[in-house]
């Protein structure tokens, strides 16, 4: 069994990020498990409160980060970067001994946005994070969801047939991509 852990980076109730996640969910393939989490409740990072105790958000995340065989970051973005509160869990998921749970882990980008361009710029951005995080980004796919709008109801959820398509290669590629890793 493969278990990758998706992580929409979203906050926002009814967002694409985190209908195109549980999307990603429904299309896994035969041997693979998506673990599909969110961001609530990770506080900004400050070094004190860490000191105090990692919040039970952050460690939730990075047990899931240790059970999981890759990793998926479903991204939105925000004035053409990463979003600050996403990259602020990821942050807390290093900080300390988290670090090495991401090295070697296989990750995949993927996004939805209302604009034209998808989330091209927010995936460029995460890049050199994964690099210092020592993770093993996958390169053989890659998925912007662009004019998101249209795509999916008001509750968030994917609609589009055509999207749906793209989304279950996309997710089928990225486990077999695993499976072939650790194989």
């Amino acid at each position: 069994m493969t278990t990758i852990l998706g992580i929409s980076g979203s906050l926002r109730r009814g967002s694409f990020n985190a209908g195109l996640l549980r999307a990603a969910v429904e299309h896994a393939p035969e041997g693979t498990t998506i673990d599909p989490r969110g961001i609530q409740g990770v506080p900004l990072y400050d070094a004190d409160l860490e000191a105090e105790g990692t919040p039970e958000a952050v460690l939730a995340l990075r047990e899931a980060l240790q059970a999981a065989d890759g990793l998926l970051l479903v991204t939105p973005e925000y004035n053409n970067g990463i979003p600050g509160v996403f990259k602020n869990a990821i942050d807390w998921m290093a900080s300390g001994e988290g670090a090495k749970l991401f090295q070697g882990k296989p990750v995949a980008l993927l996004g939805a946005s209302p604009t034209g361009f998808g989330t091209i710029l927010a995936q460029n951005h995460w890049l050199p994070v994964l690099r210092t995080l020592g993770t093993r980004p996958w390169f053989e796919g890659r998925m912007m969801v662009s004019r998101a709008k249209k795509l999916f109801d008001d509750e968030g959820n994917l609609t589009d047939a055509d999207t749906r398509v793209r989304l279950e290669e996309f997710v089928q590629g990225f486990a077999r991509a695993i499976r072939t890793d650790t194989a």
